[in-house]
């Protein structure tokens, strides 16, 4: 155990606000674009401003003597994590996802930024409860779930993880060329890429999937080691076929057919990618990791 006092990383994204602030340099300039365009401000800045005091009572709630971290979204692909860290999100249930693959096994509390447009499926506690919380998570205290991630692994080597699906095929989804194989079955498709999802995709990605398929298949739970995987718009056609579109899976392999524009990437981030060249193999499976939530 470390003799240092525990560490809080909170952990946000900027909001739709500062975005817009960002872009036009001013509030007024801001509202001036929004009104050129029949939008208002005003629904922006109340969003913004409970997200900051969501953060704000989250900062607040941190014991005087802890160290802590604050890190935006942006910046966790360069942001050291530390073992013992707690990981608060204050935001919407997609920030869980985003830095669950920058962990290996530190607890998480996703805390609701914005209470009148969060699903509180990750984002599960109010701002209020992590004074509580907190504390209760450095010393082990809390009940949490493991949620199952899944990875993909290149035949280079290379590795991504995502919480809640990876998808494979052409970066701009255009039709996309491969074999898929999958439980000793393989077939050549072209198709707009394959989703393959995980329990806690199945609230997301993955239940819009299954009503454009149509689908019954039973999805997994969000903690069980199971996978499952949906073809976009399979294209029958001499050279390829449309039969192997869905299923529950420990796994499949994905060998690419494309020449250039090839990709596998995590949980809807595209900058944040493997590049599926002509002959790459990829294999998904559950991941290793699992993220702590509280």
């Amino acid at each position: 155990m470390s003799s240092l006092p525990p560490r809080v990383v909170v952990v946000r994204r900027r909001s739709a606000y500062e975005e817009l602030i960002g872009a036009h340099g001013t509030r007024g300039a801001a509202e001036f674009f929004l009104g050129t365009r029949g939008q208002s401000l005003e629904p922006v800045e109340r969003a913004h401003e409970r997200l900051a005091a969501a953060r704000a009572a989250c900062l607040a709630a941190i014991p005087p003597r802890w160290r802590r971290a604050e890190v935006l979204r942006d910046d966790l692909s360069r942001f050291l994590f530390e073992p013992e860290d707690v990981i608060v999100c204050v935001g919407q249930d997609g920030l869980v996802a985003n830095v669950a693959k920058y962990l290996d096994g530190q607890t998480v509390v996703g805390v609701a930024g914005d209470p009148e447009s969060s699903v509180g499926v990750l984002t599960r506690n109010a701002a209020g409860d992590v004074e509580e919380l907190v504390p209760a998570a450095a010393r082990g205290e809390l009940l949490v779930d493991e949620l199952t991630m899944v990875e993909c692994r290149l035949d280079d080597g290379s590795r991504l993880v995502a919480l809640n699906e990876v998808f494979l095929g052409h970066r701009s989804h255009q039709s996309a060329r491969y074999r898929l194989r999958v439980d000793g079955r393989e077939e050549r498709q072209s198709s707009s890429g394959v989703v393959v999802l995980t329990g806690t995709g199945a609230s997301g990605w993955g239940r819009s999937l299954r009503l454009a398929h149509r689908s019954t298949l039973e999805l997994p739970e969000p903690t069980e080691p199971a996978l499952a995987f949906f073809v976009r718009e399979a294209w029958p056609s001499p050279a390829t076929g449309a039969d192997l579109v869905e299923g529950r899976v420990d796994g499949l392999v994905l060998v690419s057919e494309l020449d250039e524009g090839g990709v596998c990437f995590g949980d809807g981030i595209e900058d944040d990618r493997l590049d599926l060249g002509w002959g790459r193999t990829a294999t998904v499976a559950v991941a290793r990791e699992r993220l702590r939530l509280v």
